[in-house]
């Protein structure tokens, strides 16, 4: 007997491959950057100026990973090092103008991609969407934070 849930799993396995396209062709679209580079920067972008030990938490990655894509976007004026004035030894990085333009572009163009597609559903499905992919995003955040408080 199938589990009741199986039709709903499907129907999120299905939305995760879309969602992902949507944010590969933001990314393509719009600028020159990896999947990883521009995780950084909506890292950076909605967490503001970070250590970089914190950043490589909050992305989930080894320090030394964040080093690497650190030092690409920098290169490419996309991310600002500099030293704590508290500790010279702590490295914080944030976003350049050009980094925050990057993050800028790339939801504009999801916004764009996003309005297309909601246009074609009934406004109370799309209010029934919205309030389950908050719960849904809810539950998600909760379940990735105790796990980075486990770990």
């Amino acid at each position: 007997m199938p589990n009741p849930l199986d039709r709903h799993i499907d129907a999120l396995q299905r939305a995760t491959r879309d969602l992902l396209a949507v944010a590969m062709r933001s990314v393509d679209e719009v600028t020159d950057l990896s999947l990883p580079q521009m995780r950084m920067l909506f890292a950076l972008h909605d967490h503001g100026t970070v250590p970089s030990g914190a950043l490589a938490h909050v992305l989930e990655v080894s320090g030394s990973s964040v080093t690497r894509l650190a030092d690409r976007l920098c290169a490419g004026g996309y991310v600002r090092r500099s030293a704590s004035a508290g500790n010279r030894s702590l490295v914080l990085l944030s976003l350049t103008d050009v980094g925050r333009g990057a993050v800028e572009a790339v939801l504009r163009r999801r916004d764009d991609e996003f309005r297309e597609a909601l246009a074609h559903l009934d406004p109370e499905l799309r209010d029934q969407l919205a309030a389950g992919l908050t719960a849904l995003h809810g539950h998600l955040s909760a379940a990735s934070l105790s796990r980075a408080v486990v770990a």
